[in-house]
């Protein structure tokens, strides 16, 4: 592996990079060889929520799910929020059993995403994906354990290249999500903001990967 991209929801088959595709319960394709999978607060549907957390459970048990993802929570949506934390918890519940991280999506929710991982007690790997924050949140996220990945946005917004120079190198992990850029255009950027050479930055972002996801 030279690259890992570790949240996209276009498999792009390349030999030279891991991909962590995004998928969900009900339009699952078994076809992808590496990939997180979980229910999103955009799509909680209740009439299928036992059949999509039961196909969540039995793909946590293949070693190609590397993750459960995204999951997580979003204040700026119509769907109830106590059905969302609800949910959440749920496929928490279900990382803990099987000892697999969680790709979090968080909007206008750190807070709470704080509190329950501080409540239940979690001991997996939890990395937010997608940061666009500022470095007050990193700096009480890292220390609360939480990883952060960072892709989409530092390709778009230029004041956030401090909050990522800020951030521990063995805590960060980078992205495409649903970007036309490719991976390798988000490491040649990332490489240039912590001033490192590609090779340095493949082999912590390795060195990482190997922290997370080799449990």
């Amino acid at each position: 592996m030279e690259y890992f991209n570790l949240h996209t929801h276009q498999f792009t088959n390349q030999s030279d990079v891991l991909e962590l595709v995004n998928q969900y319960p009900k339009d699952f394709d078994a076809s992808i060889p590496f990939y997180s999978i979980g229910i999103h607060p955009w799509y909680i549907d209740e009439n299928r929520l036992n059949e999509d957390l039961k196909i969540i459970e039995e793909k946590l048990q293949t070693k190609n799910c590397l993750a459960i993802g995204e999951c997580g929570l979003d204040k700026r949506i119509e769907v109830s929020f106590e059905l969302q934390v609800s949910i959440f918890e749920k496929q928490l519940e279900l990382a803990e059993k099987y000892k697999k991280p969680v790709v979090i999506h968080c909007v206008a929710a750190f807070q709470e995403v704080l509190a329950i991982k501080k409540k239940m007690k979690i001991n997996v790997p939890m990395i937010i994906h997608g940061f666009s924050k500022n470095n007050q949140l990193a700096e009480q996220l890292i220390a609360a354990g939480f990883y952060l990945s960072f892709g989409k946005y530092l390709l778009k917004n230029p004041d956030l290249k401090s909050v990522f120079q800020n951030v521990p190198n063995d805590r960060f992990f980078l992205e495409t999500d649903t970007i036309e850029e490719s991976i390798k255009e988000v490491y040649e950027l990332t490489s240039e903001y912590k001033g490192l050479k590609i090779k340095e930055l493949e082999e912590i972002i390795s060195s990482n990967y190997r922290s997370v996801f080799e449990l």
